[in-house]
């Protein structure tokens, strides 16, 4: 599996498709048949308290990405401040086990862990 993290809108998604993966490939904020999920802190979000439970069938995937949460104000709402703690620590044990972890910036990828795979 590779994690790919980053802010919002810095080139997650597009540099999935650069590594052979189609539009019809990502599942956007699930978890289905597809090898791809996008948007796991909105999964995580919409119910934090089974963020861990997500591990092992994101581990099936072949990439995962997540918009970065960690930095920036910590949210005065307490769900916000949940579902963040949450995504983090998932994004830490899926990083762990994860083949490669690339961190995108103004869609540049930098990979900060292990090797890319060959294209798809």
């Amino acid at each position: 599996m590779i994690l790919i993290v980053g802010g919002e809108g810095s080139g997650k998604r597009d540099f999935a498709e650069t590594l052979g993966y189609a539009e019809k490939d990502i599942a956007d904020a699930k978890i289905d048949e597809r090898p791809v999920v996008y948007h796991l802190e909105q999964l995580v979000f919409a119910q934090p308290e089974q963020a861990d439970a997500l591990l092992d069938r994101l581990l099936e995937k072949e990439i995962v990405i997540c918009c970065e949460v960690g930095s920036g104000i910590i949210p005065v709402d307490r769900k916000e401040r949940m579902g963040r703690e949450a995504t983090g620590r998932l994004c830490v044990r899926l990083a762990q086990q994860a083949q490669a972890v690339v961190r995108m910036v103004c869609g540049i990828p930098t990979v900060i862990k292990g090797e890319l795979p060959g294209r798809r």
